[in-house]
């Protein structure tokens, strides 16, 4: 463990505990620093800019529930024993080992006004002009949660089969010797059973929903006019072009604020009830 462990120190761990002080800081690359106090966070309460960066952020968590269900059909779906299901299996999987920055790429190829997409909605007469999916300001954020969800999918598909293929085989076929069909047997007793799985991939998802970045920074840079501005591009933003490194320290640790407190409120649900094991 100790290579992995030496990574994510230096690269993670360290840089989360410089940030921390430096947003105390109105830090300059070639001037002089000045201590500035809590002087970058009043900023941020009065900036227009980070609020809608927050709102953004939290409306991005609007994915947890569709990919959520998605994956768990998904993953009842490819719990049989049939020929080729492996091959399904890692068809679902290929877009959580591709990079998110390709990943985004490819998507934007695909929305792009001359692409597939447009080229097929125009085709079928659903739409009599190419459609803005990453320039109209009123569709844009929801491209990009589309592209999220896809991505994810075969990730959290992969642990809903986990738990599927943990079940005791016993519950299911005493369930059907006494009369219980497919669907009695699949809301009755392997949803239920799913439940601490579920838990844990919402609050995964939220916790990733909420930090959202590369597909932003890839196709839109917050754009149009905002409506896709989420708080980790914002935050990159006024670090790596304004030059504004305390700021953005300061808005990246009010984003841990909410996203810890998203967190607890879904750790909240699983603690009092939402994470039930076997044996309740």
């Amino acid at each position: 463990m100790a290579p992995a462990l030496i990574l994510l120190l230096l690269f993670v761990f360290l840089p989360i505990v410089g940030s921390l002080p430096l947003s105390l800081f109105d830090y300059s690359v070639i001037g002089e620093t000045k201590f500035i106090g809590l002087a970058n966070f009043a900023r941020a309460f009065r900036d227009k800019n980070f609020w809608l960066s927050i709102e953004n952020s939290l409306l991005f968590v609007l994915v947890v529930p569709p990919i959520q269900l998605l994956s768990i059909i998904l993953a009842i779906l490819v719990n049989h024993k049939l020929a080729g299901i492996g091959f399904f299996r890692f068809l679902y999987y290929i877009p959580v080992v591709t990079s998110m920055v390709a990943v985004s790429i490819i998507w934007g190829f695909l929305f792009n006004p001359d692409g597939i997409v447009n080229n097929l909605l125009l085709g079928m007469g659903v739409v009599r002009s190419p459609v803005g999916f990453l320039t109209d300001q009123h569709i844009a954020l929801i491209s990009l949660m589309f592209i999220t969800v896809w991505q994810g999918l075969g990730y959290y598909m992969m642990l809903y089969l986990s738990g599927l293929q943990s079940f005791p085989v016993e519950l299911e076929e005493a369930a059907r010797i006494d009369g219980a069909g497919a669907c009695t047997v699949l809301f009755r007793i392997k949803i239920p059973l799913l439940k601490p799985y579920v838990w844990f991939c919402t609050l995964n998802s939220v916790i990733s929903a909420v930090n959202v970045f590369d597909v932003v920074f890839v196709l839109t840079q917050g754009g149009p006019n905002g409506s896709t501005l989420v708080t980790n591009y914002y935050s990159y933003y006024q670090a790596f072009n304004n030059f504004e490194f305390g700021y953005s320290a300061a808005v990246g640790l009010l984003l841990s604020v909410v996203t810890t407190a998203v967190s607890l409120i879904v750790f909240a649900y699983g603690k009092r009830g939402g994470g039930m094991t076997y044996s309740d």
